[in-house]
Parts: structure tokens; sequence; C-alpha cells
């Protein structure tokens, strides 16, 4: 028979409790546990399923309906998604209010409508809202549907009254929106998330439509709901940015059909959304020249390599014993260990200088051959020299002082002669090709980089 028993649950993260409390453990929002009810079937020892039989097929002899991924005519968006939409695909984006998401997926429809039928489900505006900004982006077409509605069931049942016409892409703006009208909670619910999410998947893979939701974000930029959302999905894709400037990074965290290594850089106009075929002439527009404390890296995001700005700030600081340490765009622990690596093995103090490093363009560099060129623009700030501005560097730094080689070294050195660079420093590397009109300088130690850089000034 089935037992009812109560159980809390949070409404920011889905965590569950035997019992209330005023803070969640897990995300730490306050008055979001709520109760909610579940039924427990105890099974008697026979029970053996519904006797429905369960047929099992070679995987090789399934049948994959010929065209697996249709072309978004976004090539940044393609780069991230793994070369397009895959049919049947549940796809997640998510990110801050204002940062562009719905702008992005209005502009997503507008191209996809050209050659396949597509509908804009939206909880959140209406038709004449959504019809003012495709105006402003410039977006038509015959194919482009459009319905107002927050019950996710009755828009599934009234798209499949017409099996012939499906659209072959919907797009949901935003699940938190979504509710079903036999699910007793209110929309936005840990809930109704979960079972709005399951009925647009089931959608989804039994009919082929490739499903776009929309989601939120925390105020900490973990995504709003239950964690089994994310779990649910085939693709998640998060879009960052600062408000306050024009860049966006639209950066896959899971996907079924490709890496999760790709971005794909966006700049936001008055008209809409514009790609951003070259990031690094992007991240290096508007670089002061002669000025302490600068550095460029050559990073990597996922098969792309991009030169990115590192800025150095030290200060002497104003409260004692105690230095700020302040990292943007950088990992803050990495940031501590590399001011301890200077300390110790180069001589340079700076305990008592406050540091700030920022990396240029709101992009996040997260990979250790970075670390060279955060070294030497906490060297530059601290002494007040400028480096080469015609110099690029990378390299991974050990707690020994020495620099490790990383991959993809010929990748690295021929985008920065191809943007300008005329010198790179890296660690010494064997099996790679110099290219022609770049002077690199391989060195073993953040200590030999440091006296390489002040003998040639």
């Amino acid at each position: 028979m089935p037992k009812t028993t109560a159980l809390f649950k949070c409404g920011e993260c889905g965590k569950e409790y035997p019992k209330w409390q005023g803070r969640c453990n897990s995300c730490g929002s306050f008055n979001k546990i709520e109760e909610v009810e579940t039924e427990t079937t105890v099974l008697p020892p026979s029970f053996t399923g519904n006797n429905k039989a369960v047929r099992f097929a070679k995987l090789g002899d399934i049948n994959t309906h010929g065209e697996t991924r249709r072309t978004t005519h976004i090539k940044e968006l393609d780069r991230v998604l793994g070369g397009g939409l895959v049919k049947g695909s549940l796809v997640l984006i998510a990110g801050e209010p204002g940062i562009g998401k719905s702008t992005l997926m209005l502009q997503l429809c507008g191209w996809l409508a050209n050659d396949m039928k597509v509908a804009y489900l939206s909880g959140e505006e209406s038709g004449s809202q959504v019809k003012l900004r495709a105006n402003r982006l410039k977006i038509g077409g015959e194919n482009l549907m459009f319905a107002a509605e927050t019950d996710c069931g009755s828009v599934i049942s009234s798209l499949l009254q017409d099996k012939d016409n499906l659209p072959d892409v919907l797009v949901v703006d935003s699940i938190q929106t979504m509710a079903r009208s036999d699910v007793a909670s209110s929309a936005g619910s840990v809930t109704q998330v979960r079972e709005c999410a399951a009925l647009l998947m089931k959608f989804a893979k039994t009919y082929g439509v490739a499903v776009l939701i929309v989601g939120h974000v925390n105020k900490d930029g973990s995504f709003a709901g239950p964690k089994v959302l994310e779990h649910i999905v085939d693709t998640v894709l998060s879009f960052e940015g600062d408000k306050e400037h024009n860049y966006r990074i639209l950066r896959a965290q899971k996907n079924r059909f490709g890496a999760t290594n790709e971005i794909g850089v966006f700049e936001m106009r008055s008209d809409g959304l514009r790609e951003v075929a070259n990031p690094s002439e992007l991240m290096l527009s508007g670089r002061p020249l002669g000025v302490a404390g600068i550095s460029v890296v050559c990073a990597l995001e996922g098969n792309r390599t991009i030169l990115a700005e590192v800025q150095a700030l030290v200060a002497k600081s104003a409260y004692g014993g105690n230095p700020r340490r302040v990292s943007a765009g950088f990992d803050y622990n990495r940031l501590c260990l590399i001011i301890a690596v200077l300390e110790k093995r180069t001589g340079f103090l700076f305990s008592a200088c406050d540091v700030y490093v920022n990396i240029i363009g709101g992009l996040t560099v997260d990979e250790p051959a970075a670390d060279l060129a955060v070294a030497l623009a906490l060297f530059s700030g601290l002494c007040d020299k400028p480096l080469d501005e015609h110099l690029a560097v990378f390299g991974e730094l050990g707690l020994g002082g020495e620099l490790r080689s990383v991959s993809r070294t010929d990748e690295r050195l021929n985008e920065a002669m191809r943007l300008g660079f005329t010198k790179a420093v890296m660690p010494h590397t064997t099996g790679f090709k110099k290219p022609k009109g770049l002077e690199v300088n391989e060195v073993k130690s953040l200590e030999e980089a440091i006296r390489h850089l002040t003998s040639s000034s």
C-alpha cells in the first residue's frame, strides 16, 4: 500500500531534508525549504514489473534516421554545440538576467525559420513584446510560430494534435515559468521544474524535436532549480559576461554530443548579438602600451587559441599587515601560489603590497599555461618596469620555481605571430616548430625568465 511521508526540499537547489530548517546547507539560501508530500510504495518480494516485454537490439542495427545535426547558421553556437543542433536533443541555456539569453534564442529562431519549422514559447513576455524585439532584431519568417503560455502540458497536447506538422525546433523561455496543471505546486518550484523538464525530454526524444529551454541562475551563478535538471538535459550552455560590457561568452558545461571545453564569443549591439570570429583581437583591443604590470598570455579555450591581456596592479598596502589579494578572471588560490613562489624563489616581496589581477574582456583563464604571464605581470607591476609590447608568454609554474611545458605549443606560437607579436617566452619544450619571424626564448625557471627580460630591456 502507498505510504504518504513528509519531506522537505530546498526550492533553489533541490536538496532534501527530513525536517524543516531556515537555511539550506547546500546553496545557503534562506526560507527556501518547503514541505512536499511523497508516496512510497512497498513492493512485495515477488514484484517483477508490469510483465511488459522489453526488446533489446544490437547497437549497430539502430537507425540514426539519416541527418542527425542541423546547422544553426550561427558559427559560434555551432562550435559550442559540437557542430550543430542534434535532432531530439534537450538543450539548457542559462545565464544572469539581462545577459542576452532571450535575444540569442530569438535570433536563433530567425535563422532556423528560413529552412525549418520553429516554435517559440514564451512564459515571460506577451506576443506584442516579443514582436517589438523581433522588429528591432529584424527577424521575421513564415515558419516562425509564437505562443505565450505557461501550461507545459497544454502546449505539448496542442502540438500533438497535428503530428504531421510538428516543429523541428521548440524554444521554451523560460523553464522557471512553466507549470503542469496535474502537479500541485507553483511554477518555478523544484517539482514543477523537474516535471516540466521531464515532459519536454519525453516529447523531444519521442518525436525528434530539438528543444531549447532557457533557465535562470542564482545569485551565486549556479543554475536555479533542482540539480536533476542538469542531469535530464543533453547539453548545458552557460551564457556569461558582464552586463556593463558588450561582450558575451557562451560556454558548454555539459554536452553529450560534443566537447565541453568550447566557447563562443558574441558582442551585444543595439541590433542584437554579433559573432566575434577573432576573439584575440577583441581581447587585445585598447591594450595600453608602455604601462607596467601588463602581459599577454597565449591561452587555450577548447580547440581555439586566444591571446588575452593580463593586468596586475601592485600597490603599497593601505591595511598595514593585512594586504589584499583580488583576482578577476583568474583563480584566487592560484594567484596566492604564484605570489608565494615569486617571494621564495626570486626574492621579490609582496607581503607589504596589495595585489590586483584582472583578465581583460571578461574572459576566465583557468589553465596552468597562464601562470608565467601572471607571474611576469606581477614582477612588472612591483618593479614598475613595462614588459615588451611585442612579447607573448605562456607556461606552467611549479612550486620550485621551475617552468613546465604545456600542450599545443605550435598553435600558441602561430597565433601570437599572426597577431603581430615578434617575441615569445615559454618553457623548454621539444618537438615544436618555431615560426619564421618570431623570436622564441625557452627558459627553465621563473628566475631565468625574469633575468632574460631584464637583460633584454
